[in-house]
């Protein structure tokens, strides 16, 4: 009989087989010369279809965990490896991943507190001290009353954003959204899913949103208005004027969501905090903490400023949440998501916290920024590249001098196919840039170099 994880023998059963996976790792990432697999879509796929075999076979293999897990690492994008820069895909710290691994074997379901009674307390006290951080003006002010802050864990910034439009339109009904052309897809998206209007988008003529046409279009349209404003795009990691739009949505009565999925980290600095300023004037906020804060996917939350606006999330299944139950005093859970059930995803970034503090989580936002910058200034003096503009927060955008589009994003295919770098790609001013997203802080000056040489010696002259 197969073996189960959690129980009295659970960790003496999961002992070997965790020497198995570490050593599978370790095998798989040898055959790879980079930080991804040479030889494009259609060689790794062929691999990896030989390593799989047959799906589903008549007859278990014993050896299948070693096999899977090692052609899985040997076919990976390694976030760790410093010419991995293309995406907000950060390196997850070992201390969240050891805890992640915990909760895989208690495997708690946090739609009932009889499922999960340690870890709905984990969540409930880990959250109202992450929305204290978006919110700490309301937090000291209202201390533990029910129009404090709060926050709900999310799978990421799309489920935040979408649960943030809900919010919206249950709050005011039929809501407008008000967005930049630089907002995220996911929140034109909720729009589709919400069954709520086309979003009017404004200009976003420099990367970020124009106050002055925000103020135009929420002078001239009916309410109720949603105004969606961006902390850390997903281009250039640009960051909104948030004081001004949200002084605008004050005046003209409109609610405000600022997405942060990216540039929320920024909260843990006390350096770079100040970029922030105008945040907590937001009704709700998404934060996503596998980007800025090193955790295994999934890690997202959404702050809300006032936790009655949760209230419509309010769900009954008699066999989850009755009546009586809850009167005698067992916490109802249904409200703290749309999903029913969910893994305790709060455990990871509760050890996260409590293993480095602020001041630890702080420095390593303070070191990824300044390798940004330290990137930016290499590109700057270099003869053969053009830089976009210095990074906001992580994201540095740069090309070749004088290299056409076309070159441009031959380049890039070139290195992920040969298995060389990971570098992204995003479209500004007219013109196709590359993007390093550093997100990796024991990235170096040799690395940066190595980088740039690289993508120099793949460019034709």
């Amino acid at each position: 009989m197969s073996p189960l994880a959690s129980g009295p023998q659970g960790p003496t059963t999961l002992r070997p087989l965790l020497t198995t996976v570490l050593d599978a790792l370790t095998a798989g990432a040898a055959t790879r010369d980079g930080p991804l697999p040479a030889g494009g879509p259609t060689e790794v796929a062929a691999r990896l279809r030989e390593a799989l075999g047959d799906p589903f076979p008549e007859h278990g293999d014993e050896d299948a965990l070693r096999t899977l897990v090692q052609a899985l690492a040997a076919g990976a994008a390694d976030p760790a490896d410093p010419l991995c820069t293309a995406h907000l895909h950060c390196p997850p710290l070992a201390v969240a991943t050891a805890a992640d691994l915990a909760a895989s074997v208690l495997n708690p379901s946090l739609d009932s507190w009889d499922q999960a009674p340690a870890a709905s307390e984990l969540e409930a006290l880990v959250t109202r001290a992450l929305a204290a951080e978006v919110y700490p003006e309301v937090h000291a002010e209202a201390g533990r009353t029910r129009s404090a802050g709060d926050a709900l864990v999310t799978t990421g910034g799309t489920e935040s954003n979408q649960l943030a439009l809900l919010l919206a339109r249950e709050h005011h009904g039929h809501t407008q959204l008000v967005c930049a052309e630089n907002a995220h897809h996911s929140l034109r998206r909720a729009t589709w899913l919400l069954g709520l209007p086309e979003p009017v988008t404004v200009p976003a003529p420099a990367g970020t949103m124009d106050p002055a046409a925000l103020g135009e279009a929420l002078t001239a349209l009916p309410g109720p208005l949603l105004v969606a404003a961006t902390a850390g795009t997903t281009d250039a990691g640009l960051i909104d004027p948030l004081p001004d739009i949200a002084a605008l949505c004050e005046t003209h009565g409109a609610r405000l969501h600022i997405d942060a999925a990216y540039g929320g980290g920024l909260l843990f600095s006390d350096r770079h905090r100040p970029k922030l300023d105008g945040l907590a004037r937001a009704h709700t906020v998404t934060l996503d903490l596998h980007k800025l804060g090193w955790q295994p996917i999934a890690a997202g939350l959404l702050a809300v400023r006032d936790r009655h606006d949760l209230a419509p999330l309010g769900h009954h299944a008699d066999y989850l949440n009755a009546d009586d139950d809850t009167e005698a005093g067992l916490p109802d859970l249904l409200g703290r998501s749309l999903r029913t059930t969910r893994r305790p995803d709060i455990l990871k970034i509760a050890v996260t916290l409590k293993t480095l503090g602020r001041t630890g989580l702080g420095d390593l936002v303070d070191q990824v920024c300044a390798r940004a910058t330290e990137f930016a200034e290499l590109i700057h003096r270099h003869p053969h590249f053009e830089l976009h503009d210095r990074p906001t927060i992580s994201t540095v955008l740069f090309r070749p001098a004088d290299a056409t589009d076309d070159t441009v994003a031959a380049v890039r295919r070139t290195l992920l196919t040969e298995g060389r770098a990971v570098l992204g790609r995003a479209r500004l001013d007219d013109r196709l840039w590359l993007k390093a997203t550093l997100l990796n802080p024991h990235i170096g000056a040799d690395d940066l170099a190595a980088l740039l040489k690289l993508v120099e010696g793949h460019t034709p002259r």
